[in-house]
């Protein structure tokens, strides 16, 4: 008899489950027989405008839909100010743990004193609505009073991820011609303090337009370079703070922040989301999706310099109400069942993390997290890159014990929120995203805009947390999501349709990898290998990888009198992680002759993909040098390092 395949099984909610759910069953049809009236409707029930919008979706300029216009409006408010004057004022808002055992929990009172305060000082500093502040932190509470600080005020927050190198800061600054820099002394790593503050300095030297910079105290570490009249402390500038700032009356379509995102060119695209329909739509998924009660403690794994974090951990669960769970480190320090040590001691009910982290627990095996108690648990999720079936059914047997339901959520940095994904009342399958939230219309089509199995994923309507364009690149914008379909918004996804109308997402369609949820561009790290004198050229691929998703493999062609050598090798992984971030880090580089090119001179990137995954070598007519591919066969897995 043969065996049911995992991605067959289907999980049904309970009864129980199904009747206690936020969503209902018809809210599908309702949200999709009219969804302009169903986002109204969120955005009535869910935040609060200052001034009345006069239409709900401004569609007279495509692709530059506009949500919510003629309203006024502010994120700050709708996350602390309608709390702070409700019963929720003493209720605990931020729950954070640092590696090193540092605890802080800060209710909706203090949160809003602390945003008010720090909102003044950068007011004190010359910052100004519609300014752009970028940020360069850790995962610590002071990067939350910052991002609602600029909300505040109305400046345009830019946050960059901690984890990317003094060259990607000086970049995305440049970008966003920033003139205020926030960052941090240091963070830590495995117990060890590591100096985040010299890589500020570093990107700092690249860039012409940062005027001052607000460092946090975090580690205490010293050798910390302050440079004066440039540099502040920000205990420094909250200390003489005034209590309260008045928020700045928002047009409902005023930016709210950019965060850079990798794309299929050398460049990161700066992806610009509004006010009101980016909060109204991540409130709206979150609410319905992760079925978030009065009670709940909710974490989001994800950094805050990812969307995710943007979205998942700071606005909307603020915007509700909720308590969100920040941790700052390494989720093997000190020991291997340092999560859910966390999540048993801080009461976590609903837990939202990423694949790569799933199979990393599921390879170091059960008995860490069977050492707690993790009952309170009800309902968990996945984000950032499709789960495979067998890390789907791990998380729900050995973290759920087959009673929490999972929420698999497709969605990218530019749609600001959950796409295809479950809810309470919908039926799982292990390692698809199931089916559009309600209100969104997503599609798989053909080249001629056709329904089929298994093409392009797309968006065939517009929705309120869309981005709003690329920074300063309309062009960019309208060529990279709209140029391919015109009205139909491209995801840069291929995915498949089953028979039950669930969707799973099975790569991309551009040359951009997926590490570890990450979006990392091919061109940035083939740029930055080429910087080293010895590359003439590079193509890099992504590989299948256990726990990653997909890990970089670099085939690189040396200049003359040079050769390969393991010495090499680990210069020009050094190399780019030290240009790009450690999660760039190519996991194998192979020395070669040639590369698969077209007589046009495009490099083939999917023949590399299918020597790299033992997969047989297709049609390589079209090359300029059909013998290439032969001789990179012959290779790869013998000098592969």
């Amino acid at each position: 008899m043969e065996q049911t395949r995992l991605e067959d099984l289907v999980f049904k909610p309970s009864e129980e489950f199904v009747a206690q759910a936020n969503i209902k069953k018809e809210m599908y049809d309702e949200a999709n027989s009219d969804y302009i009236a169903w986002w109204a409707k969120q955005a009535a029930e869910l935040v609060t405008f200052f001034k009345p919008y006069k239409q709900v979706l401004d569609d007279s300029n495509p692709p530059f839909y506009r949500w919510f216009t003629g309203g006024t409006f502010n994120v700050s408010y709708n996350c602390l100010d309608r709390h702070y004057n409700s019963d929720k004022r003493n209720k605990a808002a931020l729950c954070y743990e640092s590696e090193v055992g540092k605890k802080v929990i800060m209710t909706y009172r203090e949160l809003y004193v602390e945003v008010n305060k720090f909102a003044s000082a950068l007011k004190k500093l010359g910052v100004k609505k519609g300014d752009r502040v970028n940020m360069y932190m850790p995962m610590i509470p002071e990067q939350a009073v910052a991002m609602l600080a600029c909300a505040r005020i109305g400046a345009i927050h830019s946050i960059v991820f901690g984890g990317f190198s003094a060259d990607s800061l000086a970049d995305r600054i440049n970008d966003a011609t920033a003139k205020w820099l926030i960052t941090a002394d240091g963070n830590w790593r495995k117990g060890a303090a590591f100096n985040l503050k010299a890589n500020a300095d570093a990107a700092l030297e690249k860039t012409t337009t940062v005027e001052k910079v607000i460092v946090v105290k975090n580690t205490g570490q010293d050798g910390i370079n302050m440079v004066e009249g440039r540099d502040v402390w920000y205990h420094d500038i909250m200390a003489g703070a005034d209590k309260y700032c008045p928020c700045e009356e928002m047009e409902a379509d005023a930016p709210l922040f950019l965060l850079y995102t990798s794309g299929s060119t050398g460049k990161p695209k700066g992806i610009q989301h509004s006010t009101a329909g980016y909060l109204t739509y991540t409130c709206s998924t979150l609410k319905y999706v992760f079925d978030l009660k009065e009670t709940d403690v909710f974490w989001c794994t994800a950094d805050i310099g990812w969307i995710t974090g943007h979205s998942y951990v700071i606005y909307a669960p603020l915007a509700l109400g909720m308590t969100t769970f920040m941790y700052d480190g390494t989720i093997d320090y000190p020991d291997k069942d340092r999560m859910w040590d966390m999540a048993e001691r801080w009461g976590v009910t609903v837990f939202y993390t990423a694949p790569t982290a799933i199979r990393t627990y599921m390879k170091w095996g059960s008995s860490y997290p069977d050492k707690h108690d993790l009952s309170q648990l009800r309902i968990l999720g996945t984000v950032g890159e499709p789960i495979n079936p067998e890390a789907w059914m791990w998380y729900y047997k050995t973290i759920g014990k087959e009673r929490c339901q999972i929420m698999d959520t497709w969605w990218q940095t530019e749609t600001g929120g959950f796409m295809c994904t479950p809810t309470p009342v919908v039926p799982l399958k292990p390692g698809t995203a199931t089916i559009p939230f309600p209100g969104v219309f997503v599609d798989v089509i053909d080249d001629n805009r056709q329904p089929t199995n298994r093409g392009y994923l797309v968006v065939k309507k517009p929705w309120p947390g869309m981005l709003m364009t690329i920074y300063g690149d309309n062009d960019r914008y309208k060529a990279t999501y709209w140029g391919k379909f015109g009205d139909i918004y491209l995801a840069g996804d291929s995915a498949i349709k089953d028979e039950m109308g669930y969707i799973w997402v099975i790569g991309r369609i551009d040359d951009v990898l997926n590490v570890s949820g990450h979006r990392l561009g091919t061109a940035e790290i083939e740029s930055a290998l080429v910087e080293c004198q010895e590359v003439a050229e590079a193509a890099v691929i992504g590989k299948k990888h256990d726990v990653k998703g997909e890990a970089p493999v670099a085939f690189v062609i040396l200049k003359d009198g040079y050769s390969g050598s393991p010495e090499l090798i680990d210069k020009l992984k050094k190399h780019v992680g030290v240009k790009i971030g450690p999660i760039a880090r190519p996991d194998s580089i192979l020395f070669t002759g040639a590369l698969p090119k077209t007589r046009s001179g495009k490099i083939m990137r999917r023949l590399l993909k299918d020597i790299a995954e033992g997969r047989a070598i297709g049609d390589v007519t079209t090359l300029a040098d059909p013998g290439a591919m032969q001789d990179i066969a012959g290779k790869y897995g013998k000098d592969e390092d």
